[in-house]
């Protein structure tokens, strides 16, 4: 247990405490001058409770007030921190943009090209950074976004590690109306999902929606039923010997419960379809 959580654990026991001595002095008080009977019950209990109310509060909010400063600093550090993280990325960006035109000589442009590369991870975990703190300490925004457009660009993405994988969707122009970045990494996590465990033979990944559903079918080895209650535990890997860390079901799980998406796998012998009732998410 971290070390505010314990401060805060001790202030509101402190409080309790006090709080639950005053009313139960004021009570022996109260029962000592009018007795307690069914005619006063009423006049005596509903101001103790009002007193008791009104003491916890205050000194809750008295305590607790630089705690919670904290937090309110810790959050606008966060903040400006990543804000200034973005400068030097994108200034690596723009030079390496500028040297590629100059540069000739073909091993410069080989290290180039991985300053290039490495750039470019580190705006993507810039924005997955970003995101995921502006999800813990704001509320974010929907936006309005198409389906189709969405799916086509997380396709677009693992390209360069799909290998043999023939990746095929059907999808309308469908408007929604979501946390775009989240969605995003929905789709993302489900379709590196898919190309993971694919079959070695004829590997292939169907992307389809109908009837509010997005389906998204993989080829492969049929998930056991017993794993199907804990496929979306934080770290669970149904093979270990495969890279990652198990985050990726966790996190689309985490999204659609919080979007009230409604999420089911379906089984079959030539493999598996993850399906995504999305209509409450639809414009």
């Amino acid at each position: 247990m971290n070390s505010k959580k314990k401060d805060f654990l001790i202030s509101i026991s402190i409080v309790f405490i006090f709080t639950l001595i005053i009313v139960l002095y004021v009570n022996y008080v109260l029962i000592s001058l009018f007795g307690l009977n069914q005619e006063n019950f009423i006049y005596i209990i509903i101001p103790l409770l009002l007193l008791a109310l009104g003491i916890f509060l205050s000194f809750t909010s008295s305590i607790l007030k630089p705690l919670f400063t904290s937090d309110d600093n810790l959050q606008k550090n966060l903040k400006e921190t990543i804000h200034e993280l973005n400068i030097p990325v994108s200034t690596i960006k723009m030079n390496t943009q500028l040297l590629e035109k100059s540069i000739k000589d073909e091993k410069s442009l080989k290290r180039l090209n991985r300053i290039k590369q490495a750039s470019n991870n580190l705006i993507k975990l810039y924005d997955d950074m970003e995101y995921d703190i502006k999800k813990e300490i704001d509320v974010i925004d929907k936006q309005e976004c198409f389906l189709d457009e969405i799916i086509a660009n997380s396709i677009n993405k693992f390209d360069d590690i799909k290998k043999d994988v023939i990746i095929k969707s059907s999808i309308p122009n469908i408007k929604l109306l979501t946390d775009i970045n989240g969605f995003e990494k929905t789709i993302d996590n489900l379709i590196l999902n898919a190309i993971k465990y694919n079959s070695s033979e004829d590997p292939i990944v169907e992307i389809t929606f109908e009837n509010n559903i997005l389906s998204i079918f993989n080829k492969g080895k049929k998930i056991d039923t017993k794993n199907l209650l804990i496929i979306f535990d934080r770290y669970y890997q149904s093979d270990s010997s495969s890279e990652g860390f198990g985050l990726g079901l966790n996190i689309v799980k985490e999204f659609c419960d919080k979007n009230k998406i409604v999420i089911k796998i379906d089984t079959f012998k030539d493999g598996n379809t993850f399906n995504l009732n999305i209509k409450n998410i639809l414009k």
